[in-house]
């Protein structure tokens, strides 16, 4: 009887802890973020500048990568420009003047002006959507929403990231790196 009743108890200590537990300890850590250039989106904002083609005062003029992962560029139309670094980016716009005969030999800056947010859910002060810095730490980016409540599991995050077009959700620690898109979510502790 004694055994039967210490065995209750172990199955309801375990089951208690199992359900106080937080979703985080059943995620893989999230793969770092590659140290290579960063990739154009959809929803970055970039300023192209062709020397010999564009006005000193257009140099005010933006372009925002579309949900296609297009720039839409006078002269050119639409550009493919997802997925490429800024350097490739800058090679391909150059190739098509070329191409198109509108230049003998475009030089061509593309300068990101503005890159996708990042979004900060769960038990921060001020969840919501933040802009983007370059060499943004988890750390970083729960600082911007105003720094953990009191409820905050602080030794790990849920982050979800697209990767090659998928979501791939896994756990990051404070130090990690985030992504322009990123979401990250910190979890209520429970003890």
């Amino acid at each position: 009887m004694r055994t039967g009743f210490l065995h209750a108890v172990a199955l309801t200590l375990t089951a208690t802890t199992a359900a106080c537990s937080s979703g985080l300890s059943s995620l893989d850590n999230l793969p770092p973020a590659p140290i290579a250039a960063y990739r154009l989106g959809a929803g970055d904002e970039v300023r192209v500048l062709i020397p010999g083609l564009t006005a000193a005062e257009a140099t005010n003029v933006t372009y925002v990568i579309n949900d296609r992962g297009q720039l839409s560029l006078p002269l050119l139309g639409d550009v493919d420009a997802g997925g490429q670094t800024v350097p490739e980016l800058q090679q391909s716009i150059a190739t098509q003047l070329a191409q198109r005969q509108l230049l003998n030999a475009p030089t061509v800056s593309v300068q990101p002006v503005r890159l996708r947010p990042v979004y900060i859910l769960g038990e921060v002060k001020t969840p919501g959507e933040y802009q983007y810095r370059a060499g943004m730490s988890v750390l970083a980016a729960i600082s911007v929403a105003g720094g953990y409540t009191f409820r905050a599991q602080q030794d790990a995050v849920e982050i979800t990231r697209t990767v090659n077009g998928r979501p791939v959700v896994g756990k990051a620690t404070p130090a990690d790196m985030i992504q322009p898109g990123d979401t990250v979510r910190v979890h209520e502790k429970w003890f």
